[in-house]
């Protein structure tokens, strides 16, 4: 990157209203460069600032930090964000640049059109630097593009190279014979007999030998390795050594934070609620939660009943996995009359990821689904609500993502796979075959 005293070097980032919905401290990461927000963006906010959804909390919190970092200073005139780094801040007012204007190009009154005029009148005002527009919307950036601005898609919080994301597990061939055998014999050994190629995180391990293979999970906190079994917890079975990998960290007391990635069918989520029924003792309730996408990006609201009836049709896969579980028991009333109560109590308890905010967490079993629709700050905000004793586990597939503005670099759950994997409380595995049946994998190989 070009250094500080260059102020030629310096450049200009338009943020649009996609960018601070996604990360409200956006203006605080473009280092030494300025940052400007069109006014209009600022109408947007206001619109969303009601609600308990996380855009409105990021919005609420966006208009905050620039209440409290402009004090008694004009927005519409540019003033130092920040003294250590020396990036600059304001309103941008003028939308009425001289030269190309977006609203004849593409259409008048439109919002994104606005915003283009906005960043046109700052390169205008701005000869000598280089005014980038930085938005989450790619028609936005094309359409920029058209009218010779640059733009980016905003990068904080991004993974590169997904395609080499953390899996979790490593497959080692030609392992002496009787440290397989020492592994199964008894249950845990020591892990400086092998030379592993993950020394500073939780991992998982298929160890070798020809035809003889087993699993192993490797705690760095003890150094051990730990023999992995295929036993069932509550009515279901691991079918493959990755399903056996997501049971062995989901029952395991020391690991607190989970993430198990994977394509639909592989059986995260039925795995993680089989483990909470599993450990129901162990904790005082069980949260199952997703959050909610609604179709055409319009809110609950529109849809018609109570708020039960608006939010069953979103929750209706997680109950689809509890009725999974209960079937299990069809010889077996009286475990299915505990599975009855456990819902009836609230022991167990299937809501909205915004119904779950604002609720204290201690010794709870939390499972969130679909968790590659979240942002990285909502996966931050959620294990920071984490109290004593408290499990939270991520299920999801980072290539089916609804929410807009996300992708598989930029969501939630991939953030949290890249930056958790070396923290001896967290384990993750990726979950790669599919056993909800044979025409499901198909789609998923095929089409």
């Amino acid at each position: 990157m070009a250094k500080k005293e260059n102020p030629v070097s310096k450049k200009i980032f338009v943020l649009d209203t996609s960018v601070i919905l996604y990360d409200h401290d956006a203006v605080n990461n473009f280092q030494e460069h300025d940052v400007a927000v069109p006014a209009l963006v600022l109408e947007e906010l206001d619109n969303f600032k009601s609600g308990n959804d996380t855009r409105n909390f990021e919005a609420r919190n966006f208009i905050r930090i620039i209440d409290k970092i402009s004090k008694n200073t004009l927005l519409n005139k540019w003033f130092v964000l920040n003294k250590q780094s020396q990036g600059r801040f304001k309103i941008q007012v003028e939308e009425l640049p001289s030269q190309q204007n977006a609203e004849t190009l593409f259409s008048h009154g439109k919002f994104d059109n606005r915003i283009l005029n906005a960043a046109l009148v700052l390169k205008e005002e701005n000869p000598t630097q280089k005014v980038i527009l930085v938005s989450k919307d790619i028609c936005l950036r094309l359409k920029a593009k058209t009218l010779g601005l640059y733009a980016e898609d905003y990068e904080t919080g991004k993974v590169k190279n997904v395609e080499e994301l953390y899996s979790g597990k490593t497959i080692l061939k030609n392992v002496d014979l009787a440290i397989i055998e020492d592994l199964k014999t008894n249950k845990v050994i020591d892990a400086a007999i092998l030379d592993l190629p993950y020394k500073t995180a939780n991992h998982f391990y298929i160890l070798k030998n020809k035809r003889k293979e087993v699993g192993a999970f490797y705690h760095v906190s003890t150094q051990t390795l730990k023999y992995v079994s295929n036993d069932g917890i509550f009515g279901v079975s691991p079918r493959n050594a990755e399903q056996s990998f997501a049971v062995e960290a989901l029952l395991n007391p020391a690991i607190k934070l989970v993430t198990i990635q994977g394509n639909a069918g592989t059986g995260k989520t039925l795995l993680a609620l089989a483990s909470a029924l599993e450990q129901r003792r162990d904790y005082r309730q069980v949260y199952i939660t997703r959050p909610i996408v609604p179709l055409s990006n319009k809110d609950i609201g529109f849809l018609p009943g109570d708020v039960k009836s608006k939010i069953d049709p979103y929750m209706a896969p997680i109950w689809d996995n509890l009725k999974f579980i209960r079937e299990q028991f069809a010889n077996d009333e009286k475990t299915q009359h505990k599975i009855d109560d456990l819902v009836r109590t609230e022991k167990i308890e299937i809501a909205p990821l915004a119904f779950i905010r604002g609720r204290t967490l201690n010794k709870i079993f939390f499972i969130i689904d679909e968790a590659q629709n979240l942002t990285p700050h909502e996966i931050k905000t959620i294990i920071s609500r984490a109290g004593e004793d408290t499990k939270v586990v991520f299920t999801g597939d980072i290539y089916q993502i609804d929410t807009p503005y996300l992708d598989s670099e930029s969501n939630g759950l991939s953030y949290l796979i890249e930056n958790a994997k070396n923290h001896p409380l967290y384990a993750h595995i990726t979950l790669q075959k599919g056993e909800r049946s044979e025409l499901a994998n198909l789609a998923t190989e095929l089409l």
